[in-house]
């Protein structure tokens, strides 16, 4: 592969009372690439996303965006950079300012970023019919939107700067299924025709399934899992992403009941932090943590089990199935 366009290498953040968020993370974003970011509430998506938007500094680690470290950039060039590196975040309700229009919304981000006043209106008004946006909405404030339209002027001020990677925050979570659809179908269209990369973090597998290239699973702050989405989908390797998988609705899969409650982050298992829980875990996974071990081509997984040949896989997708994966029907 050629250098990825976000390259993020053993991010490391832990709050007071000594909780460890973020637990030596590494990730990759290609250019034009989607990669989803998965895992239960509280396992860490979030905060990795504020540690490569540089909204957190991390204890340790490099994010680099673009070649450019950006924990060592400053001033106009943390100002270029941002322009190119925007965020899409979980409620667009409370992150689009009240007293402000639509329009003066998108507009204020092209103004912070030092866009010519003479033509910000005219591609504010271009963003939003791209995103589908009637100009009546323009003048609208956030109250009187629905939450799929908000979605679509969150999305039109993200896209405003011409950015090369957005981060998607659980970005369709508060909508319905139809809604989701249809932004899910949006954010497809969009890419093919601007290129922009996503990083798309959501705890519905179903979302994720649909519109990524790559998946990566997290599970109490540490990946547990990578590679490529029919791979995940197809063969996942760590007994956790099974679990996930097993619960997503319209999978077919038998459903997998985990015993036990989630270890408390702040005093987390010796060894794989997932053995207290996992149907697979042998004497080993209780005293050595596992490392990301090769499973397939591109395919990784933090599991001793995986090396055992008990270890029981789904059916790989069919190819017609995978050719249709970012295609998402409205119900």
């Amino acid at each position: 592969m050629t250098d990825p366009l976000l390259d993020a290498v053993d991010l490391v953040k832990t709050f007071p009372g000594g909780v460890r968020a973020v637990d030596s993370v590494s990730l990759t974003v290609a250019r034009g690439e989607t990669v989803g970011l998965v895992g239960e509430s509280g396992c860490g998506k979030s905060t990795t996303a504020k540690l490569l938007l540089r909204l957190l500094a991390p204890d340790s680690g490099t994010v680099r965006f673009d070649g450019a470290d950006l924990a060592a950039a400053r001033g106009r060039r943390l100002r270029e950079l941002r322009r190119r590196l925007q965020v899409v975040p979980q409620n667009p309700g409370t992150s689009l300012n009240p007293r402000l229009t639509v329009r003066r919304s998108i507009e204020f981000n092209l103004r912070v970023h030092g866009f010519p006043r003479d033509g910000r209106r005219r591609l504010v008004s271009e963003l939003m019919d791209r995103v589908g946006l009637a100009g009546r909405h323009a003048d609208a404030f956030p109250h009187e939107l629905s939450g799929g339209q908000l979605q679509r002027a969150a999305i039109a001020r993200a896209l405003a700067t011409g950015p090369d990677l957005v981060v998607c925050d659980e970005a369709v979570s508060a909508l319905d299924k139809s809604v989701q659809a249809h932004v899910l179908n949006l954010l497809a269209e969009l890419q093919r025709d601007l290129g922009v990369a996503y990083l798309f973090i959501s705890h519905d597998l179903s979302v994720v399934e649909h519109i990524s290239d790559r998946v990566v699973v997290m599970y109490l702050g540490r990946v547990v899992e990578e590679g490529d989405a029919s791979d995940i989908w197809g063969a996942p390797a760590h007994p956790y992403t099974r679990t996930l998988l097993s619960a997503a609705p319209g999978e077919g899969r038998q459903r997998i009941r985990l015993q036990g409650d989630p270890p408390n982050p702040a005093a987390p298992p010796p060894g794989c932090s997932f053995h207290t829980r996992c149907p697979d875990a042998f004497d080993r996974c209780g005293t050595e943590r596992p490392t990301l071990l090769t499973v397939g081509r591109a395919h990784n997984a933090a599991c001793w089990a995986t090396a055992t040949p008990t270890r029981t896989r789904t059916q790989p997708q069919t190819a017609a199935a995978a050719a249709d994966r970012k295609a998402v029907t409205a119900p």
